[in-house]
């Protein structure tokens, strides 16, 4: 959490200390509830240095599917997750996020900075 989106989350909705807490491993999701939202982190590596895979960011997101599917979520909105400094292709990105949440009936939008916004349904 110490560049990139995860900043800009960090500075608007604070919990470090809870999602620390969660103790969540590569290939899970850490969450906060923050006035009746859930702010979702995938978790995709051992340290903030450390590169993720398309298998660990795969495994996270099935995580954070099983979640929004436990809680009566159906919406979510993200950034081109893993393709900032992360460097993993949105093209594959894309793929893995359609692959996860096909059938769901989760709506995924989403956005690049500043405001510009895509939908994937």
């Amino acid at each position: 959490m110490g560049a990139d989106t995860a900043v800009l989350l960090k500075q608007k909705f604070g919990g470090v200390s809870e999602l620390l807490k969660q103790r969540k491993a590569p290939g899970q999701s850490a969450v906060l509830l923050r006035e009746g939202h859930f702010i979702y982190y995938l978790v995709t590596k051992q340290r903030a240095f450390h590169k993720p895979t398309y298998t660990s960011l795969l495994q996270s997101l099935e995580d954070m599917r099983s979640h929004c599917i436990q809680n009566g979520v159906h919406k979510l909105l993200m950034p081109r997750i893993g393709c900032g400094l992360d460097q993993l292709e949105w093209t594959k990105v894309a793929k893995i996020l359609e692959q996860v949440f096909m059938d769901t009936g989760i709506t995924i939008t989403i956005y690049s900075l500043p405001w510009t916004t895509a939908s994937m349904n």
